[in-house]
C-alpha cells in the first residue's frame, strides 16, 4: 500500500530531541510470544504495541549500519560494523541482512506485525545487531522470492535457502535450510522457486558461462551454457527468473530457458529488477566493454511473455549506475538520473512519463564501492540517498512528490528499507 505523504523535513540535523514528537507511541506493551529466536524474544518483551505499522531504512557508512525510522528519518540506532558492507531485506518485512566481515549479519529492524484473526498487532523496539550469522568467505547475492531467502557465498559457491520467517532463528543451526554448493566458487546468485526448483549460476573465479536448473533434490533438469558474465537475477511473472549476461538475458519459465539477444554485440545487462504481477523486467545496459565507466543512457526492458528486448533512452542523455533503478508498485521503472532527477518509466509503453529534480547533479564514480546516490523503492515509495549533501529523501513514485528530506551525521552508503509487518 502507497504510504502517503507526512512532512518534510529539509535538511534538518537528525537530533532525537527533534524528532522525539514525530513518532508517537502507545504505553509499552509486550508483544505475544512467537516463534523466534531467543534474541527476537528479548525485543518482543521489550516491544511497544503501535497503531501501525512502522517501515524502517537502513544505510550503511563507513563504520557501521544506521536504522532509521523511514518517516522522519530519526536515527534510531547506530550498529558498528568494519569494512565495506552491504544492505538487503531479509524477506520477513522486519530483518535486514548485512553482508560483511564473517558472513551474513542478521539486524533486526525494530518493527514488525502479528496476525490475529480479520487483523494485525503492529510493535516496535529497539533496532539492534541480532548476533546470527550466516558463514561466508565472500558473502554475495541476497535473494527474496515466495517466501524465501536465498544466500550465495562467492568464497566457496555455497548456497543456503530457507524460510524468510527463519532469519533471525539461524536456520542452519536449527536445520531448517536447504544448503547446496556449485562445482566451483564463482560470484554467483541463486533462486528458489516455489516449486522447489532453484535456479544457480555456473562459473569459475576466471568466468561465468550461464545457468542450471535443479529440481528440490538439486538434480539438474535444465541448463543454459550461453550467457557470458553471468550476473544478477530477477523474477518476474509466473515465477520467470531473469538472469543477466553481457550479450543479453536468459529467461527460465519453468524448466524453459531462451536465451534474448541485446541489440548490441556488447550488450551488458549485469542488474535486473522484476515484480510478481509484470512480466516486464526492467534491466541495466552497458554497450562499451572498454570503458572505464561506461555511463550508459539507455535502460533495457525485457519482455518476458514474447522474449523480446528493447531499449529507452532517457531525457537530455542523462546517464545512471546499478543502485540507482527501483521499480514502483503498478510496474513502472524508477531510474535516478544523473541530472538530478527521478525519471517514471511506462514499462508497458516505453516512454518516460514524468522527470522530478530531487537531488543535485552527480557522477557516476569509477569505484563503485565509493557513496553515490542510490534508490530503494518500498510500498510507492522511492528512497534515495544524496551523499554529498548526506542527505536521504523520500519521494511519492505516484504524485512526484519529495514528501520527505532528512540530514544525516554521516555519508551515507547503501540503502535498503523494511516495510515492518509481514510481507506476502
Amino acid at each position: 500500500m502507497r504510504r502517503s505523504p507526512l512532512l518534510v523535513l529539509t535538511a534538518l540535523p537528525l537530533s532525537l530531541t527533534l524528532l522525539a514528537a514525530c513518532g508517537g507511541s502507545s504505553a509499552e506493551t509486550p508483544a505475544a510470544p512467537a516463534a523466534s529466536s531467543g534474541d527476537d524474544h528479548r525485543a518482543e518483551a521489550e516491544a511497544t504495541e503501535v497503531g501501525a505499522a512502522k517501515a524502517r531504512v537502513a544505510v550503511t557508512y563507513d563504520g557501521g549500519v544506521q536504522v532509521l525510522d523511514a518517516a522522519t528519518f530519526e536515527v534510531l540506532a547506530d550498529l558498528p560494523f568494519d569494512g565495506f558492507t552491504r544492505l538487503n531485506p531479509a524477506g520477513d518485512g522486519r530483518h535486514v541482512v548485512v553482508s560483511a566481515a564473517g558472513g551474513f549479519h542478521v539486524v533486526d529492524a525494530g518493527a514488525w506485525s502479528e496476525p490475529h484473526g480479520d487483523h494485525a498487532h503492529y510493535y516496535t523496539a529497539e533496532p539492534h545487531d541480532t548476533d546470527v550469522v550466516y558463514a561466508a568467505e565472500k558473502p554475495g547475492h541476497v535473494v527474496r522470492h515466495a517466501g524465501k531467502t536465498t544466500l550465495f557465498d562467492d568464497g566457496t559457491g555455497h548456497v543456503v535457502s530457507f524460510d524468510s520467517e527463519h532469519v533471525a532463528h539461524d536456520a542452519v543451526a536449527e536445520g531448517e535450510a536447504r544448503e547446496y554448493t556449485t562445482p566451483a566458487a564463482h560470484h554467483g546468485v541463486a533462486v528458489e522457486r516455489s516449486d522447489g526448483t532453484m535456479v544457480v549460476t555456473e562459473g569459475t573465479e576466471e568466468a561465468r558461462t550461464g545457468i542450471r536448473v535443479l529440481d528440490a533434490q538439486d538434480e539438474q533438469i535444465a541448463a543454459n551454457d550461453q550467457c557470458p558474465n553471468t550476473h544478477g537475477e530477477t523474477v518476474a511473472a509466473d515465477e520467470t527468473v531473469v538472469i543477466g549476461c553481457s550479450d543479453g538475458v536468459l529467461v527460465v519459465k519453468g524448466t524453459e530457458i531462451t536465451k534474448v539477444q541485446s541489440p548490441d554485440a556488447y550488450g551488458r545487462i549485469g542488474n535486473q529488477w522484476g515484480t510478481d504481477e509484470s512480466p516486464i523486467v526492467v534491466g541495466d545496459y552497458k554497450s562499451n566493454p572498454d570503458a572505464e565507466v561506461d555511463l550508459t543512457t539507455r535502460i533495457s526492458l525485457i519482455d518476458t511473455t514474447t522474449a523480446t528486448l528493447r531499449l529507452v533512452e532517457l531525457p537530455g542523455g542523462t546517464s545512471y549506475w546499478y543502485r540507482s533503478i527501483g521499480r514502483g508498485e503498478n510496474g513502472e521503472g524508477v531510474v535516478l538520473g544523473t541530472d538530478g532527477q527521478l525519471h517514471l518509466v511506462d514499462t508497458a509503453a516505453g516512454t518516460v512519463t514524468r522527470s522530478t529534480p530531487v537531488v543535485d547533479p552527480w557522477e557516476v564514480q569509477e569505484d563503485w564501492q565509493a557513496p553515490q546516490p542510490q534508490v530503494f523503492t518500498m510500498d510507492g515509495t522511492a528512497y534515495v540517498t544524496e551523499p554529498a549533501t548526506k542527505e536521504i529523501h523520500a519521494v511519492d513514485i505516484e504524485t512526484g512528490e519529495v514528501y520527505a528530506s532528512g540530514t544525516l551525521k554521516v555519508t551515507p552508503n547503501e540503502l535498503t528499507a523494511v516495510p515492518g509487518e509481514v510481507t506476502e
